[in-house]
């Protein structure tokens, strides 16, 4: 019977597992920690989900009732958690067990196929495990790699990045810079600021700043602005934003927007770091010139002296058990296919999570994964081999290089593939599906 690995027991590991096992797959998953819920067991502690409790769930388990419309980070955590017990997952999950490397099994000889991974792939693990998989599932995260801006000098005061903050107490004096303004940047200045330590942000490029609610409702459960369509909502929350927040120009130091629409440019689901902005507990400044001992020059010719500097400047997506030959890469990011789930040049092998379209996270992971349930159904009824749907995929859609990406480009992504898939499926009794648009 074929078995499949799933990478990391994180949220989308636990729903991709689910996936499949719900389906009838034979199923190994290797977690290198001892537990389930990736880093939602490290995240800072002020951090609480931007999306909201009844939007932000995996299929058929609802969060509890109980919870606030925004959970912070340890019920989310029990959340992940109680999913995997509920569905008995913990039984198969094999903890404290890395996956070393992962390398595609080379096709017979003489058969002339030269796609890789097209028979399966070799899984080694930091246990001596070493099997064949009919396929691989990785879901090993994008937030756990810090990635550090290269900044001319030496800093001689503290640093830390966000991916080792949890609270005030691990910075060291009261004059803090956070360097970095996105959703986790900005949670972080507003940390320092309710703490009463003197916080300035490095805001480079410009943003669309969202508030959480309107009404006193999620934004994303606004009952009318289901009403239209992406496009139309997208200015009704920038006129709805304006009105609550104002325009950028209201707040010193905030550069101005980019991009025309909330789609198009930055956006940041935050309103307390503009409250202690106006407050002046929280100061705007331009880019970092150079450090020189505890002072930091900025590109607008100011300078000032610091005790920590806190990096909030993202992640490096890396895959340490893949050869970073197997993929094309732009920007850092293997380039990929069907919503983020495939690469061009690699059958078999399926990305859970490897995108983060703007909006709830948690379902992203169990759609991805129906679409690998898919293309693994696909693959089993061709035979040994399997089937070209890496190559298939890429010859018909657009590349994706991102990982934060408009949700609504994503769904198109998706239900291309989806359609994609389809019509494969009904030239499969073709000795060579047909490559062209259908």
């Amino acid at each position: 019977m074929p078995r499949y690995c799933v990478i990391g027991a994180g949220a989308a590991g636990v729903s991709a597992l689910q996936q499949l096992r719900q389906r009838g797959h034979e199923v190994d998953c290797f977690e290198k920690t001892d537990r389930v819920g990736g880093h939602w067991h490290t995240d800072y502690d002020a951090l609480h989900l931007i999306t909201s409790r009844d939007m932000t769930t995996f299929e058929d388990f609802p969060m509890p009732a109980d919870y606030p419309h925004f959970p912070r980070r340890d019920q989310v955590r029990a959340y992940i958690e109680s999913y995997a017990r509920h569905h008995g997952l913990y039984e198969i999950i094999r903890f404290g067990t890395a996956v070393t490397s992962v390398e595609p099994v080379e096709a017979p000889e003489g058969s002339g196929d030269a796609r890789t991974g097209a028979y399966g792939w070799r899984v080694t693990t930091s246990a001596g495990d070493d099997e064949i998989y009919d396929g691989v599932l990785v879901a090993n995260g994008h937030l756990w790699d810090p990635k550090i801006p290269d900044v001319p000098g030496e800093f001689t005061g503290k640093t830390i990045h966000s991916g080792s903050y949890r609270n005030v107490s691990d910075l060291e004096g009261d004059r803090i810079l956070v360097v970095g303004a996105g959703n986790s940047g900005c949670d972080l200045a507003v940390d320092v600021a309710q703490h009463r330590l003197d916080a300035d942000i490095v805001i480079r490029h410009g943003s669309w700043f969202q508030p959480k609610t309107y009404f006193g409702v999620p934004r994303q459960q606004v009952p009318f602005l289901a009403d239209f369509s992406p496009s139309e909502q997208d200015l009704i929350n920038r006129l709805m934003s304006r009105l609550s927040l104002g325009e950028w120009n209201a707040y010193p130091g905030m550069p101005e927007p980019e991009g025309a629409t909330l789609a198009e440019g930055y956006a940041v689901v935050n309103d307390l770091l503009l409250y202690w902005i106006h407050h002046g507990r929280i100061t705007i400044r331009p880019a970092i010139d150079r450090f020189d001992g505890r002072t930091v020059h900025f590109t607008d010719g100011t300078a000032r002296d610091y005790d920590t500097v806190l990096w909030a400047t993202g992640f490096n997506a890396r895959l340490p058990f893949l050869d970073d030959d197997l993929f094309r890469w732009v920007g850092g990011v293997p380039v990929r296919y069907a919503g983020g789930i495939v690469a061009e040049a690699a059958e078999k092998l399926y990305f859970i999570g490897l995108i983060a379209p703007r909006g709830p996270q948690i379902p992203v992971y169990g759609i991805q994964a129906k679409i690998v349930a898919k293309m693994i159904e696909m693959h089993e009824q061709a035979g040994a081999q399997g089937a070209p749907l890496a190559g298939y995929l890429a010859s018909l859609q657009e590349p994706e290089t991102g990982i934060d990406v408009v949700r609504d480009r994503w769904l198109s992504q998706m239900a291309d593939t989806e359609r994609l898939l389809a019509a494969y499926a009904l030239s499969s009794g073709d000795s060579t599906p047909s490559l062209q648009p259908v």
